[in-house]
């Protein structure tokens, strides 16, 4: 694999990442296959469909996205990133940290890993006591 195409998967994955901000799904059709496989926070998917209300959550806004280190070798990359949302509802703010691998074939994201802070984009938001969890 070259330098071009390579150069050509981040730039996919930078779009893919951006939908978050701006909601388009139809750029987010563009650089997501339609059976796109997902794992990730203990499961395992298969659809576009699943991202799409990802992008869409209603309540929740993306008011930023900083990418914070990003690595591509062959048909994978890798990237370290943060975004800040806004819960519609009450104007509260937070910052949710993810890493995610993406495997691209043909110009788009086919399969993708990752993990995000849900548990601290919960409890920033007002979602979840602020007191730790006692088991």
């Amino acid at each position: 694999m070259g330098a071009d195409e390579r150069e050509r998967n981040v730039e996919v994955v930078r779009r893919y990442l951006r939908t978050f901000v701006t909601k388009d799904l139809a750029e987010l059709a563009e650089v997501v296959a339609e059976d796109v496989e997902i794992y990730g926070s203990g499961t395992a998917v298969q659809g576009r469909h699943y991202v799409e209300g990802a992008v869409s959550s209603p309540g929740l806004t993306v008011l930023d996205q900083r990418i914070v280190e990003l690595l591509a070798v062959d048909d994978r990359v890798v990237v370290s990133f943060a975004q800040t949302y806004r819960r519609d509802a009450t104007g509260a703010t937070t910052v949710q940290s993810a890493c995610k691998m993406y495997r691209l074939a043909g110009g788009r994201i086919v399969q993708f890993w990752g993990e995000q802070d849900t548990y601290g984009l919960l409890r920033g938001l007002g979602l979840l006591p602020d007191e730790p969890i006692t088991f």
